[in-house]
């Protein structure tokens, strides 16, 4: 299947950070947090086409990412005390890819395609449950003071800001 027919068949609608979604899930258990109750879980099918991309944001809940067709896509991560990590999605362990991987909360992550890839078939499990009060896009500048090591490892972080 071509993306445009992925969109189709699986119901996805655009994202506000890039990319396609729908929502598959929403546990009906309610749990507490310091921003008010939560789903205790929640997940999404999410599909990224060459050019396009999830901007830096971050949640205040883990959100796990599992691989389920497609290219490799690469997820950049910024943690709050400034480590950067790449991590390549994908099912060709050979490579180094890994078929699922958990982004802390609070940590500052963007993903795309990776370059040979013409798209990449996700879901995302988050928990607790996902909640857009709890969504938070990145500006360059708030990135700014880890630019030097952001420039390192991820030499594009300016142009996967919303607001480049």
């Amino acid at each position: 299947m071509n993306p445009e027919q992925l969109i189709r068949a699986l119901g996805l609608v655009p994202h506000p950070e890039g990319g396609h979604y729908r929502e598959t899930y929403r546990a009906g258990a309610q749990v507490p947090t310091p921003r008010g109750p939560r789903a205790a879980s929640t997940a999404i099918l999410f599909l990224l086409t060459a050019g396009e991309v999830s901007h830096w944001h971050r949640i205040q809940s883990d959100e796990a990412w599992h691989h389920h067709g497609g290219g490799r896509l690469l997820i950049h991560e910024l943690s709050p005390a400034g480590t950067v990590r790449r991590t390549g999605l994908g099912l060709n362990l050979a490579t180094g890819e890994r078929p699922q991987h958990v982004v802390p909360a609070g940590h500052w992550f963007a993903a795309e395609p990776a370059p040979a890839s013409t798209w990449s078939l996700v879901s995302c499990t988050v928990a607790p449950g996902f909640d857009f009060d709890d969504f938070e896009l990145a500006s360059p500048r708030a990135l700014e003071p880890h630019g030097a090591a952001l420039d390192v490892h991820c030499p594009h972080w300016r142009q996967l800001c919303l607001r480049a």
